[in-house]
């Protein structure tokens, strides 16, 4: 069976995460810098085989010092680990239910995840490119990637929640 390859168009895609802080409130990050591909066997996506991966020092939370702690061996651990992954990814569509499963790697620790997946549809652009759009939607626990790092105010309230919500809206180009 033949394939077709797409890219992630980082123009037109983003990807998210929400984490509670002080579990009063919800702080948003993203990561400046993905790449990511996906191998189509077919049309409506069944199938398709999902890689991509995110530079750690781009992440920013429109925050500068909380980047930097992000970045530093209390998290990410940006400069060993300069990217998490997402690789042996399968996309799947069950009643036009679709989710994605494959693992996730941050900090040389590999886990399985599965995300909810809404497939936008496909369209053309003006451009005469090719265009296909999706909302993937999942938790994982960070403390499970070694994201391990907390501390608790005098008052009790813990400073980072688990888990994290992972939030992304990607727009894949046909090549």
């Amino acid at each position: 069976m033949s394939t077709v390859k797409w890219t992630i168009d980082p123009t037109h895609s983003e990807i998210n995460f929400k984490v509670k802080h002080l579990v009063i409130s919800t702080v948003t990050g993203k990561f400046k810098e993905f790449e990511g591909a996906a191998e189509v066997p077919a049309d409506d996506f069944s199938g398709s085989k999902i890689a991509f991966s995110a530079n750690t020092d781009s992440i920013d939370t429109n925050q500068s010092d909380r980047d930097a702690h992000l970045k530093s061996e209390d998290f990410f651990d940006a400069e060993k680990f300069p990217k998490l992954s997402f690789s042996n990814g399968v996309l799947s569509n069950e009643g036009g239910n679709y989710t994605l499963k494959g693992d996730l790697t941050i900090k040389d620790i590999t886990k399985s995840i599965e995300l909810d997946v809404d497939f936008g549809g496909v369209a053309e652009d003006p451009y005469g490119n090719t265009k296909a759009g999706f909302d993937l939607e999942g938790k994982i626990s960070r403390k499970e990637f070694g994201l391990t790092w907390d501390a608790v105010t005098e008052a009790g309230n813990v400073m980072v929640g688990d888990p994290i919500r992972i939030l992304a809206s990607i727009q894949l180009v046909k090549n």
